[in-house]
């Protein structure tokens, strides 16, 4: 995946290292923590302009949350219901505290949202789903990413042939993230199953 993302910024520069991060936000398991840094020492070689390379990265991170917010609002509300009400152990009630906790903290998920891995990529499609202001949207996107981007890029560009150390450091914490996500459907099958269990006594009785 390296060696992709090298060619991509050797062939087509700052924008190559766009168009990798546009990708990144559409296919989470493409860590931004590898693409940023490599930009960063990239440009700290001449072979790209920082300030491009920081342009350009925030613009694919963009372009990728748009593409994933357009998904959401296709797919729309009703349509989630009509899914959830379809899944085994989900209840609708679960998808309507989700929205009512979005429609009152949504543009803080929005914007921090982008600093947490995984779930950078994810949080689009509810805002999506939800139907918030594209230009609010976009705003909020740009700031986030624009933050996270600049930290990574400039931590390749300094580090230099140590790059990868972000990369090293930052997949643990990425690890840790996809732990709690996990733990988090864990505890809520088993919570769900044992009140199924419970409904199933009561109406015996």
């Amino acid at each position: 995946m390296v060696d992709w993302v090298v060619q991509l910024m050797e062939l087509l520069g700052a924008p190559g290292a766009g168009m990798a991060v546009a990708a990144e936000n559409l296919f989470p398991p493409i860590p931004s923590e590898v693409i940023l840094p490599l930009a960063g020492f990239t440009a700290s070689r001449g072979n790209m302009g920082l300030v491009d390379a920081l342009v350009w990265t925030t613009i694919g991170s963009i372009v990728g949350a748009l593409a994933l917010y357009w998904v959401g609002a296709l797919l729309g509300r009703e349509r989630v219901l009509a899914i959830a009400a379809k899944m085994p152990l989900v209840k609708v009630s679960d998808i309507e505290k989700t929205e009512s906790w979005f429609l009152k903290h949504g543009k803080a998920t929005v914007f921090f949202g982008r600093f947490i891995p995984i779930f950078r990529s994810l949080i689009s499609v509810p805002a999506g789903v939800e139907r918030m202001p594209v230009l609010q949207f976009t705003l909020l996107t740009a700031a986030g990413s624009g933050i996270w981007n600049t930290t990574f890029v400039l931590a390749g560009y300094y580090l230099g042939e140590k790059w990868h150390l972000v990369e090293t450091y930052m997949g643990v914490a990425s690890k840790v993230v996809l732990g709690l996500v996990l733990l988090a459907v864990v505890v809520f099958v088993v919570v769900r199953l044992s009140e199924r269990r419970k409904g199933r006594h009561a109406l015996r009785r």
